[in-house]
């Protein structure tokens, strides 16, 4: 019997869109090898008023619309990431997860960004400027986002489905030390790969993809149904 045709779900990252650099390297990737490619916008209900809550809910959207005999994979980069391990956390089955420098420690590293000052600073203001990527412009965020974030710890966080990681040793956004710490919470699932990159992973693209394909290869074969 052949293999079923994969589906994927590509989650992009915070600032982003489905019209990023990884998201249509990855959907043309797999579109050659007769993937179903999903890329939905998670910037919902706008940029300003995202939450990870509101980007969940995207991804259960599009994972509810599947046809029920397939079992989907989820790719997802940076924030994208993140969210990919917080479906994984709920009953919608997965095959197997692909993470491009997961954004673990959300709530922390964007403390330790902005400091205490820049965060009272934008709870008393209720938005902050940040610049968005697949928009090309300065955007507001509202500080729902930060608050929404807290609730969704990523300490200690386990994974029960085959995953993969990529991360670059030279990462100033997710240091790579929080990919590290998610491996060795999850030795039994969770394969990481650490590369000569920084947090977009654009050099390592075509190393990530024959990776990737290889991992996605092997959990479809393991697959039940197959």
């Amino acid at each position: 019997m052949h293999p079923r045709r994969i589906t994927v779900l590509y989650l992009h990252g915070f600032a982003s869109g489905p019209s990023s650099t990884k998201a249509k390297f990855f959907a043309d990737r797999l579109a050659a090898i007769n993937a179903n490619v999903i890329v939905p916008d998670l910037n919902q209900p706008s940029f300003a008023e995202m939450t990870l809550t509101s980007q969940l809910a995207v991804a259960g959207n599009c994972l509810a619309a599947i046809d029920e005999d397939t079992t989907p994979v989820i790719i997802g980069s940076s924030m994208g990431g993140l969210l990919a391990a917080l479906v994984a956390q709920t009953l919608i089955p997965l095959q197997a997860l692909v993470l491009l420098a997961p954004g673990f420690g959300l709530p922390r590293r964007w403390t330790h960004m902005l400091g205490a000052k820049g965060l009272e600073d934008w709870r008393e203001q209720g938005t902050i400027d940040v610049f968005h990527h697949g928009l090309n412009i300065t955007t507001p965020l509202n500080y729902d986002f930060i608050l929404d974030a807290q609730k969704f710890a990523t300490d200690g966080l386990r994974v029960k489905i085959p995953t993969i990681v990529f991360h670059g040793k030279n990462d100033e956004t997710v240091p790579v030390e929080e990919s590290l710490e998610f491996g060795k919470n999850n030795p039994e699932t969770v394969r990481l790969e650490v590369l000569d990159d920084d947090h977009q992973l654009l050099q390592s693209l075509e190393q990530i993809w024959l990776t990737t394909k290889e991992f996605l290869e092997q959990a479809q074969s393991k697959s039940p149904g197959q």
